[in-house]
C-alpha cells in the first residue's frame, strides 16, 4: 500500500512547476474516453464496420474501409442527445437531465479508378468525427458520513508548521513553498487544525485534526466520546468534447484486399465544476480565537473546484479488409496511441462556518501547467457476411489497452502517475454486432448492439484501495460496463442518401467524493459516494451524396 503522502507529492508539484505537474492517472482516464458516434448508418449498426467499409465513419475506425469505395462521397451527420444521470444508493438520490446538439461527422472521399487489374482504385478522404461529448451533470445529497474529507486533508498536512501556510507581506505559500495546495487550503479554510504533541522525552511534533471525531469508548466510569455525525452533498458538472480530424489513403487490390492508412489529429477541450459540502454535528471545530485549538460544535463547509484541460494530439491508423469471396469480408485495424500535448488549469475555493462564530474562506492561486499524455492502443478485428444479396451481418471485437496509457512532461516520465495507471486500470473489450436488410433497392432497415467491459479493476471500483487525484479536487468517477442498443433506417435515390439512427446507451458508474483511506487508528474509513446510472437516447441524421 502506498503512503498517503503520495497525494501530497502530487499536489505539491503545482506550487513548483519546475519540479513536476499536478495531473494524475484519473486525468488520463477521463480524457481517453470515447462514445459510439459517427454517421447514422454506422451508429444504427452499433459501429460494427471493421470488415465493411464504404462509410465515412470508417476513416476513423478501419482506414481500409476507404478502399471499398468505387466513387466519391460527401456527407454530414448531426445528432441530438437526451441524457439522464441518476444517483442511487443514498438518501438524497437525484436525477439530472442534459440535452445537447452535436455535429457527429462531416467528410469527403475521392476515388481514382486505375486501369490496372491489381491496383484497381486509389482513394483519399478527409473527415471530422466527434469522438466524445463530456456533457454530464450529476448530484447527490444527505449521504451519511463515516469520516470527513477534512480528516484526509489533516493526514496530508501532519508535520507542517502552521507558520509556513500563512500569508505574509512578501510570502504566498501557494507560490513560495512546496507545500501541497490542499493542505494550505484546508488550514486557511478551518477544516484542518494544528496541535502540538509532546512525548515523555520532550520530543514534539505537529499533527492536524480533521473535523470528524471518531467514537472513543468509555472505561472506568468515563462515558467516552460519541462520534461526529453528519451528511455530505456533491454536484458535478462536465462540459467539452474530443474531436478528431482524419486524413486517409487507401486502395483496392484485385477486389480481394483493401488497404488503408490514416492519420488522425485530435482536439480536446474538457471543463469541470465540482462542489462538495459537509454538514457536521459534534465536530472538532476550531476555537473562535487567534490561538490554535478545537472544541465540540456544529459546522458547515464547502469545497468548490474548477478544472479545464485543452490540447491536441496525433495518431496513426492501419487497416486491411480481406474478401476471399463476395459473401465474406474479414477486417483488421490497429490504432497507435494518440500522443497529446495538453494544458490544464484549475482553482479551488473553500468556505467554513461553525456555530461558535468561527468563519473562514480561502481560494488557491490559478494553477496552469503543461503535460503530455499517450492514450491507449486500440486493435480491432471484424467479420461480415452478405446474406442473399440483400442482408448484411457484421461482428466486431475491439481491444483497448487502458493500462498502457502514459504521462510525462518536459522533465521526463511521471513514474508515480504511470504506476497508478497500471494499478487502477486494465484493458477493456468491446463487442459490436450490426445488421442491415435492404427491403427495397432504395430502403434499408438496420439494428445493432454494443457492449464494452469496464476498464477499472474491481478492487478499485469497489473502494478497497486509495485512489490519488490531482489538484484540490479529490472526487473521481469510475465507469463500469456500457451497453448500447441501436436501430435505424436508410433511403437512397440516385446518388443522394439519407440515414436516421437511434441509439440507447446505459452506463453505470461510481462517484467517490474522495478516496477511502486509513486514518490514525489504521482502519479503513469509507468515503461518501453514490452509484450513477447514465441513460442516453441519441438521434442522428445523415445527409449525403455519392457520385
Amino acid at each position: 500500500m502506498k503512503k498517503i503522502y503520495h497525494s501530497a507529492l502530487i499536489l505539491a508539484a503545482v506550487a513548483v512547476p519546475a519540479a513536476g505537474t499536478a495531473q494524475s492517472a484519473i486525468d488520463a482516464y477521463n480524457l481517453s474516453q470515447t462514445e459510439l458516434r459517427g454517421t447514422a448508418r454506422f451508429m444504427s449498426m452499433a459501429g460494427a464496420f471493421t470488415a465493411l467499409g464504404g462509410d465515412l465513419s470508417t476513416l476513423g475506425q478501419n482506414p481500409a474501409g476507404i478502399g471499398v469505395y468505387r466513387g466519391n462521397d460527401i456527407g454530414l451527420t448531426a445528432s441530438l442527445t437526451f441524457a439522464s444521470n441518476s444517483s442511487s444508493g443514498i438518501p438524497g438520490s437525484a436525477s439530472q437531465n442534459n440535452t445537447h446538439f452535436d455535429v457527429n461527422n462531416f467528410g469527403y472521399v475521392g476515388t481514382l479508378n486505375i486501369s490496372n487489374p491489381v491496383m484497381q482504385t486509389f482513394s483519399w478522404g478527409l473527415t471530422y468525427n466527434r469522438l466524445n461529448s463530456f456533457s454530464r451533470n450529476y448530484r447527490g445529497s444527505r449521504i451519511p458520513l463515516e469520516t470527513s474529507m477534512s480528516n484526509y486533508v489533516a493526514l496530508m498536512t501532519d508535520g507542517i508548521s502552521p507558520d509556513k501556510m500563512k500569508f505574509y507581506d512578501n510570502y504566498d505559500p501557494y507560490q513560495d513553498s512546496d507545500i501541497n495546495w490542499l493542505s494550505i487550503l484546508g488550514f486557511s479554510g478551518g477544516i484542518s487544525n494544528p496541535e502540538t504533541i509532546t512525548d515523555s522525552q520532550g520530543n514534539s511534533e505537529i499533527i492536524y485534526n480533521g473535523l470528524f471525531q471518531y467514537a472513543v469508548p468509555g472505561s472506568n466510569g468515563n462515558p467516552g466520546i460519541p462520534a461526529t455525525t453528519g451528511t455530505a452533498d456533491f454536484t458535478v458538472q462536465e462540459r467539452g468534447y474530443t474531436d478528431e480530424y482524419n486524413i486517409d489513403f487507401g486502395g483496392n487490390l484485385a477486389n480481394v484486399v483493401y488497404w488503408g492508412l490514416g492519420f488522425g489529429i485530435t482536439d480536446i477541450n474538457r471543463e469541470s465544476w465540482t462542489t462538495y459540502t459537509e454538514t457536521l454535528q459534534g465536530a472538532n471545530v476550531p476555537l473562535n480565537s487567534d490561538q490554535y485549538g478545537i472544541e465540540e460544535g456544529n459546522c458547515d463547509w464547502e469545497l468548490d473546484n474548477w478544472k479545464k484541460t485543452t490540447g491536441t494530439g496525433f495518431n496513426v491508423k492501419l487497416g486491411l479488409i480481406f474478401k476471399p469471396v463476395n459473401e465474406l469480408r474479414i477486417g483488421l485495424a490497429v490504432h497507435t496511441p494518440t500522443w497529446y500535448s495538453l494544458t490544464t488549469s484549475y482553482q479551488g475555493n473553500i468556505s467554513f462556518g461553525a456555530n461558535n462564530g468561527y468563519q473562514a474562506q480561502d481560494y488557491t492561486n490559478l494553477a496552469t501547467y503543461s503535460w503530455n499524455m499517450r492514450s491507449p492502443w486500440r486493435m480491432m478485428a471484424g467479420i461480415a457476411g452478405v446474406i442473399g444479396g440483400r442482408g448484411i451481418l457484421s461482428l466486431d471485437y475491439e481491444y483497448t489497452g487502458t493500462d498502457r496509457m502514459h504521462t510525462s512532461d518536459a522533465y521526463g516520465d511521471f513514474s508515480l502517475y504511470n504506476d497508478d495507471i497500471k494499478d487502477y486500470f486494465r484493458s477493456s473489450n468491446t463487442i459490436r454486432l450490426g445488421g442491415e436488410f435492404r427491403v427495397t433497392p432504395q430502403f434499408s432497415i438496420r439494428a445493432g448492439y454494443a457492449f464494452t467491459s469496464s476498464n477499472v479493476k474491481d478492487e478499485y471500483y469497489d473502494n478497497n484501495y486509495e485512489v490519488y487525484t490531482s489538484g484540490t479536487d479529490l472526487g473521481y468517477t469510475f465507469n463500469k460496463t456500457t451497453n448500447s442498443v441501436t436501430a435505424g433506417v436508410g433511403y437512397r435515390t440516385g446518388g443522394f442518401y439519407v440515414d436516421l439512427a437511434y441509439v440507447y446507451s446505459h452506463r453505470e458508474s461510481k462517484y467517490n467524493c474522495f478516496t477511502h483511506f486509513k486514518d490514525y487508528d489504521g482502519y479503513w474509513t469509507a468515503a461518501p459516494g453514490a452509484t450513477i446510472a447514465q441513460n442516453t437516447n441519441q438521434l442522428a441524421l445523415t445527409l449525403g451524396y455519392k457520385f
